[in-house]
């Protein structure tokens, strides 16, 4: 008997031994290759590379059998019987195709297992038929344990070698297959050879038909050379198709990482590869995706829908991340082919920037951008509904109206930042002076509006109080500027029913708190209503004033009081209402200086006075009026130059008169205008001296050159012991200072007898000359004498 390990190593040549395994690597390899293409290919195609890879498995299993059968060496005389060879070569390449065109047609593990099996009983086959081909002087006795194991062998290698090469590409998962399939040929062909055993017998004789072994190795060559042939094709168009592959997938790989999106390709529940998007968008590494489960970031039904959605239609779901977190997403499915086999993509769209962006877009419906405030809308219907509570509750409701007082010089002196902070600071400071029952808006600019529930109208001026005291303690910054308001209060249902009449009521009670002295809070009152309507009737003609024609200017003659000769005029302003007449100053002035119309009005008395003086033959003075606002306008000094240029009246003809008023509000701002003012060459007079704040100190801070006494303290002052020692020290005071005085509202020969008396330097009013067009003053202006013009008088 001649067991296996026996036959193998004491009746076989070694070197063909080896030659037969790498030849049946070889064939292996190839006919694995030849499968990996037969399965991406379909219809005819795919029968044409399954009848080539059961040529080349077939023929490689029948030379690997019959190389070793020419390294056998029993020691007797032996040859192969012809028809049953090549009915062996037959079996191979016939059931090699069979088990190769289950597995691949059909697919699926229990088809490829099951041609695995039909390739290693084919192996069977060809084995035995090519064992009974095989004619020899003795006996031959089969051990059928040994046979069936054989067998066995066969088919079970043959099938996991298939199913091996069913889960993948490429040499990394062929090299495993190839070598699962060598080993089922191998494996079967030894085990079967250690199953026979030879007795020899000198009685039998070797049939002369028989072929000898030189034969048998011219036909294995030719079989090598076909397998060879086949082998370096398959190789050829495997290395071909496997660089096409990676050039493809490179290229599909750059253009799915360029997108934004997220792109993942799965199998069902499997993750194949996935973008760069994606691996940002879920905090891992796009190596570390592929063979994952998509279930794992698309919980839920999430993944269900992602896999049965329907193509090309959004879904919105939530994705899981690597920190445990959850993002909204929008998913897109798509069928696509991936690796020749039917995948799904998914196209996965991050969601929270719009979502951030829909969130901002719905807070800045309703609230103010800069302060965090209710809007004017939602204000609106917040008041709708507290009007409809208030209705349910028989309660009362208030409205207050909050205005900062001049918010516009803040905004020219310290910038709009400065303005900005000082809005921003308003809604701090008054929301913290609020509880949850009231509400605080901007209804835009510097308005602002609290709304609350109150029982009685001492509640809302309670929180009136707080709210200014609050504001009175509090800035915009460190350094800024004193924050001021005033407030106007509405109550529903005692002073209005309707939303827009009780807004409208909450307003006009601000205006009388503005027009009162600022800083301070005013209920509504009925005797209100038509003030205001009429103010702001007035205001709103006086804007269009200048524009419509109906202002111009007046002038006053100042004069020397010990000669009487006229020195310069005072410009003053006039408007004649088309329906009202004519309009004091002491009305419409205050309006324009609080709603900024003063700007446009000042530099149009200011050009238009510089004109006519100009046109002058005798170099008289020009004394014009300059406004709180004005002086602390950025653009004033640049004005006076643009004028004194264009108009060619020299700077030290014009005298800027400033109140004191105008000078307490910020001093450092008045300061530096005045000095800019002085350096362009013109002269700046205190105006209305005695009625504002600080006289002293404001003569020995501010550069100016004349004192105009105010009429209040001129008027009886030959008579009022009080007045005319107030004038008095007045006068010493610009002596001392060496500033000449003038006193206004001169009106009597006594009161200019007293002021010649005490040595009064000029004086101006209505015994001098009343206010009147320049044409008035022509003698005086151009050296003409005018039909009603007058005299100045002397003392």
């Amino acid at each position: 008997m001649i067991t296996v390990v026996g036959c193998l190593v004491e009746a076989h040549d070694l070197r063909l031994v080896a030659l037969a395994a790498a030849l049946c690597a070889l064939s292996a390899l190839t006919t694995i290759c030849l499968v990996s293409h037969a399965r991406r290919a379909d219809g005819w195609v795919q029968v044409g590379w399954l009848a080539v890879s059961a040529t080349a498995g077939g023929s490689g299993i029948w030379a690997t059998h019959f190389i070793a059968m020419l390294a056998f060496e029993p020691g007797i005389p032996g040859g192969y019987d012809l028809t049953l060879t090549a009915l062996s070569f037959v079996i191979a390449i016939a059931l090699v195709g069979c088990g190769l065109s289950l597995a691949v047609v059909v697919g699926g593990l229990p088809a490829t297992w099951g041609g695995g099996g039909i390739l290693g009983l084919g192996i069977a086959a060809m084995h035995y038929t090519g064992m009974a081909a095989y004619a020899v002087a003795g006996h031959k006795a089969w051990d059928p344990i040994t046979v069936c194991v054989s067998v066995a062998l066969g088919a079970i290698l043959g099938g996991a070698a298939l199913a091996t090469r069913s889960g993948g590409r490429g040499l990394r998962r062929q090299i495993p297959a190839a070598l699962l399939l060598l080993l089922a040929i191998c494996s079967h062909h030894f085990t079967a050879m250690g199953a026979v055993t030879v007795t020899p017998d000198p009685t039998l004789v070797v049939s002369p038909s028989a072929v000898p072994n030189s034969w048998l190795a011219v036909a294995v060559a030719l079989a090598c050379f076909a397998v060879l042939l086949l082998a370096g094709a398959a190789l050829a168009l495997d290395v071909r198709d496997h660089r096409h592959v990676k050039l493809e997938g490179e290229r599909l790989r750059s253009l799915a990482n360029a997108a934004v999106e997220g792109l993942v390709v799965c199998t069902g529940d499997t993750i194949v590869t996935a973008n760069l998007a994606f691996a940002r968008l879920v905090g891992k590494s796009s190596d570390l995706l592929a063979g994952a489960a998509l279930s794992a970031f698309l919980p839920g039904d999430a993944t269900g829908l992602a896999m049965a959605g329907h193509p090309g239609r959004p879904a919105e779901v939530e994705l899981c991340l690597s920190d445990g977190g959850m993002a909204p997403v929008e998913i897109i499915t798509q069928p696509v082919d991936h690796a020749g086999q039917p995948h799904y993509a998914v196209a996965v769209r991050d969601l929270r920037a719009r979502r951030q962006a829909e969130r901002q877009i719905q807070h800045l419906a309703h609230h103010d951008p800069l302060t965090g405030l209710a809007n004017r809308a939602s204000f609106g219907k917040r008041l709708e509904q507290e009007l409809r509570s208030a209705d349910v509750a028989n309660s009362k409701l208030a409205v207050l109206c909050l205005d900062l007082d001049r918010f516009k010089e803040v905004n020219d002196l310290f910038g709009h930042a400065a303005g900005d902070a000082m809005l921003e600071a308003v809604a701090r400071i008054v929301s913290a002076e609020l509880d949850g029952t009231q509400t605080m808006a901007r209804l835009g600019g510097d308005e602002f509006a609290v709304l609350m529930p109150c029982e009685h109208a001492a509640t809302a001026g309670r929180l009136a109080e707080r709210i200014l005291e609050a504001l009175r303690s509090g800035k915009a910054e460190g350094t800024g500027p004193q924050i001021a308001t005033s407030i106007g209060i509405a109550l529903y249902p005692d002073d209005a029913q309707e939303k827009a009449t009780l807004l409208n009521y909450a307003d006009t009670a601000l205006y009388r708190a503005k027009s009162e002295g600022r800083g301070t809070y005013r209920f509504f009152e009925a005797r209100m209503g038509s003030e205001v309507r009429e103010r702001r009737l007035l205001e709103h003609d006086l804007r269009h004033a200048v524009a419509r024609g109906e202002t111009h200017l007046v002038y006053q003659p100042q004069t020397e009081v010990d000669s009487g000769a006229v020195t310069g005029f005072e410009a003053l302003l006039r408007w004649k209402h088309p329906e009202r007449g004519y309009v004091s100053p002491a009305v419409f002035i205050p309006i324009a200086e609080e709603t900024d119309a003063i700007l446009q009005i000042g530099e149009w008395v200011l050009r238009e006075a510089c004109r006519e003086a100009a046109t002058w033959p005798k170099p008289l003075s020009l004394a014009v009026n300059v406004s709180a606002v004005q002086i602390h306008s950025p653009h004033f000094v640049r004005l006076v130059h643009e004028v004194l240029l264009q108009t060619g009246l020299s700077p030290s003809r014009l005298e800027a008169e400033v109140t004191e008023t105008a000078l307490i509000r910020d001093p450092s701002r008045a300061l530096l205008t005045l000095r800019q003012l002085k350096a362009l060459g013109l002269r700046i007079a205190m105006d209305d001296f005695g009625t504002g704040y600080s006289s002293l100190s404001n003569l020995r801070s501010f550069p100016f050159d004349k004192i105009k006494i105010d009429a209040s303290f001129v008027r009886s002052v030959d008579s009022n012991e009080q007045t005319a020692a107030i004038v008095r020290s007045v006068l010493g005071l610009g002596r001392g200072l060496g500033l000449p005085v003038l006193a206004e509202g001169v009106e009597t020969d006594e009161e200019l007898g007293f002021l010649a008396a005490e040595q009064c330097h000029a004086a101006q009013g209505y015994l001098m000359g009343k206010p009147s067009p320049i044409a008035a003053f022509a003698q005086h202006t151009h050296g003409e004498v005018s039909h009603g013009s007058a005299e100045p008088k002397r003392a």
